[in-house]
Formats: structure tokens, sequence, C-alpha cells
């Protein structure tokens, strides 16, 4: 199968290898998903833990679930965006994780937003994924 997305991490801007995701993403024509954000919601109504790690961890299995349902892997992200309420590089630093480990060492491009609320005073993270479909 040939590749459907590139990846580039030009000398010209700051390496972003290190920290696990990828500054350009070029994707061939083909089948685009685009998957809602995800959060520390689950389908049994266990309730959402107030720890942002907890969060990210619970956001990134759901976001694999989508995943799994499109037939994609973590290789055909395209750009994951990152909400989170009161973005810090302390938070930055217990979201990135659990979403590296849901990446099994894909590096798509990722924006972190921080934002002043999500969906319900309990969340404080939202995966929001753009997904090249495998053909």
């Amino acid at each position: 199968m040939p590749q459907t997305i590139t990846r580039l991490n030009p000398p010209t801007l700051p390496n972003s290898e290190d920290m696990g995701y990828s500054q350009i993403s070029i994707v061939e024509p083909g089948r685009m998903a685009y998957v809602s954000g995800q959060v520390a919601w689950r389908p049994d109504g266990e309730p959402v833990p107030s720890d942002i790690a907890k969060q990210a961890k619970i956001a990134a299995t759901n976001a694999k679930a989508a995943l799994d349902a499109l037939g994609a892997t973590p290789e055909d992200i395209v750009i994951l965006r990152c909400f989170a309420v009161g973005l810090t590089p302390e938070t930055l630093e217990k979201l990135f994780p659990p979403i590296l480990e849901m990446f099994n060492g894909a590096m798509p491009c990722i924006t972190g937003v921080g934002v002043a609320a999500l969906a319900s005073p309990d969340l404080k993270v939202e995966l929001e994924l753009t997904v090249r479909l495998p053909d």
C-alpha cells in the first residue's frame, strides 16, 4: 500500500520529532474522516476523573476506538488538536504521555489549544482528529 501521508520536519522549523509529532503532514488525495472531540466520557457512564492525565488517557482511548471504527491506525492521523482547560507547560507534560502512547510511534501534526472551558465543567481535555482513511 502506498504511503498516503508524508511527514516533514524541516530544519528551518523547531525540532518536533523529539517531542513525538511532525511539523507538516502532506496528504495524498483520498477519503478523509473528521473525528469529533473525544473527552473523558466512557461508554459505561463511569464518572470523569479530576486528574488531567487520567482524562487524557481516557480521551486517547476514545480517539483510538474512533480510529478502530474507521479501520484506521494512528499512522492515518493527519492532525490532532488537543484542547485543554488552563493549558500551561506543566499541563502539557501531563497530557502528552498518554496521547503519544496512543500514537504508537506515529508522528502526526499536533496543535495544543488552551481554552477557558469545554462542554461540561468536569472536562479538562478534548482531542479532535483529522484522519486520512486507508485505501
